[in-house]
């Protein structure tokens, strides 16, 4: 999803509702170590953080996000970003 300039929609950060943290339960896990690398969304992906933290930039410089254990983030499609991995992360995810 692109805003009207057709940049990519925002980083959206927060804490999940008890309905979506249950339906979180049965979505794939993924997990790994500090790191820093490129990676871009051909769709979108909406994840609960389950042990971490993390900051996603944006290549453009155009927005930047820091989540945690406990957050539910969505990333829009289109968002090209440098992933930083502060502390082991493990989240649960999927992706459309």
């Amino acid at each position: 999803m692109a805003d009207s300039s057709g940049a990519p929609s925002k980083i959206i950060v927060r804490k999940p509702t008890a309905e979506e943290a249950d339906e979180a339960n049965k979505w794939g896990e993924w997990e790994k170590a500090p790191s820093t690398f490129a990676w871009s969304y051909s769709e979108k992906e909406t994840c609960l953080i389950l042990e971490g933290s993390a900051t996603v930039s944006a290549d453009d410089g155009s927005q930047s996000a820091h989540f945690g254990s406990g957050d539910w983030v969505v990333f829009p499609v289109g968002l090209k970003c440098k992933w930083k991995i502060e502390k082991k992360i493990r989240k649960k995810y999927k992706f459309g």
